[in-house]
């Protein structure tokens, strides 16, 4: 990819309802059970999401992988939405691999999944492992069941680890990184760092761009300017400016559309999306 200014453009915005890490306690208004997640996802799509990046919760709030779970999410967002698009999340942090491959064994699957691309710092005293092994595993899987993998980039090393990926695998074009930006294991959160890494993004590609906390307007922002996509949500940012929670996921998207248009670049349709993505 090569960053410039795309003007006109459609923006595909992917909504994170919710995360496995922080509950309720962190923000009342982030959704854990399968209907307010369908609800949520709702809302982003009239907002202008393409996209919904989905956790499953348990009962008590806890992080889920099962495939009945995630299928329980899944039948929720679709009944509630029109046409948006399913990304499931595969990651996790001290679970076995056959958990982490569960999110994608619902019927129907979903059309998109993340693929971490390395290993991650979780807490004080736990990894999210991702060997090359275990990402070509649930890769080879996805592409048996027609999912396009969104490639979880966090840092430098995982960008050299995508490029690798993308020589051995036949993940099917476009190839769609989302870059990550923050702290720990995260690439620092600076414009010249999302430039730096956009340059060396293969040719072709399409890239996603998401901040943690207080990052995640800036360097989203930073995205749609230079020709990238958004992803913003509860998981990723629970306040909507310092010192003020979110009201909603809706409400993280509503903002990020506007700013979209703002730049001169639409807010992409399920349609356009499902065409920028190679779906």
């Amino acid at each position: 990819m090569n960053a410039g200014y795309h003007d006109g453009e459609p923006v595909v915005v992917t909504a994170a309802l919710t995360g496995g890490v922080h509950g309720k306690e962190a923000n009342p208004n982030l959704p854990e059970t399968p209907a307010e997640i369908g609800e949520a996802a709702a809302a982003c799509e009239r907002a202008g999401a393409s996209v919904v990046h989905l956790h499953a919760r348990r009962e008590n709030g806890e992080r889920a992988f099962s495939t009945d779970r995630f299928q329980q999410v899944a039948d929720a967002v679709r009944e509630a939405t029109d046409d948006v698009i399913l990304q499931h999340s595969t990651g996790g942090t001290a679970a076995p691999e056959d958990r982490r491959i569960e999110p994608i064994r619902t019927d129907p699957p979903p059309e998109m999944a993340s693929l971490d691309m390395g290993p991650l710092n979780r807490y004080d005293h736990l990894t999210s492992e991702n060997t090359r092994a275990f990402v070509d595993r649930l890769h080879d899987e996805m592409r048996e069941r027609g999912i396009k993998p969104e490639l979880e980039v966090f840092n430098d090393g995982h960008l050299n680890e995508t490029l690798a990926f993308l020589d051995r695998s036949d993940t099917t074009d476009p190839p769609y990184l989302n870059l990550v930006f923050g702290g720990g294991t995260t690439s620092p959160p600076s414009p010249r760092r999302l430039l730096t890494h956009l340059d060396d993004v293969p040719d072709g590609a399409e890239v996603n761009v998401l901040g943690f906390g207080p990052h995640q307007l800036p360097v989203t922002t930073t995205s749609m300017l230079v020709g990238g996509h958004a992803r913003v949500g509860l998981e990723d940012n629970v306040y909507y400016r310092q010192g003020e929670p979110a009201t909603s996921n809706a409400q993280l998207v509503e903002r990020t559309a506007t700013v979209a248009e703002q730049l001169g670049r639409p807010v992409a349709t399920t349609t356009e999306a499902r065409s920028i993505l190679g779906l």
